[in-house]
């Protein structure tokens, strides 16, 4: 994975030059200064208008009570979709505009999840070290833990008139 994204990062800039020489060669240099600006004034809009809706979406599902799976993980590719499209580039604008495509974040979608079931599985982590989730079924751990009371809101605390601790609240701490 290390090898992968080293590779990425010094291919991107090459390619990127690359295509600025060719662009600049065959239509000028205003015209591809121009097509660099439109497509990140583009990629804004493109990126508020999915990004309302998916938080639009996401919220719904919240007050279904169901977490929104899918709108974090399209959240994370209209951020990164945003990120490449603020890059001066034309791969990167490319790429940029392929995550506001939904069927490609399905696609991504697909991969990851293929990508993360074929690994190792889950890792406990025990006092620094790695340990293997698979050969530590019939491990017990043992730990510590304690609940204090949910804070109360500032205005149970508090008395309304003058700003000092209200005596007759239910959530003092020395009661």
């Amino acid at each position: 994975m290390g090898l992968l994204l080293l590779i990425a990062f010094i291919a991107t800039p090459i390619i990127e030059i690359a295509l600025f020489i060719e662009a600049g060669d065959r239509f000028g240099l205003w015209p591809t200064l121009g097509a660099v600006i439109l497509t990140a004034i583009i990629g804004t809009s493109l990126l508020r208008w999915q990004g309302i809706s998916t938080w639009a979406r996401a919220t719904q599902s919240l007050q279904q009570g169901v977490f929104p799976v899918n709108e974090v993980f399209t959240g994370l590719c209209l951020v990164a979709a945003g990120a490449l499209l603020l890059t001066p580039g034309f791969l990167t604008d490319a790429i940029g505009f392929a995550l506001f495509v939904p069927p490609v974040r399905v696609l991504i979608a697909r991969l990851m999840k293929r990508l993360i079931q074929r690994g190792n599985g889950p890792q406990i982590w025990v006092n620094g070290e790695a340990m293997d989730a698979s050969r530590s079924k019939n491990t017990v751990i043992d730990g510590e833990y304690e609940t204090t009371a949910p804070r109360p809101p500032a205005e149970d605390v508090l008395d309304d008139t003058n700003g000092t601790p209200n005596d007759n609240s239910p959530w003092r701490k020395d009661r």
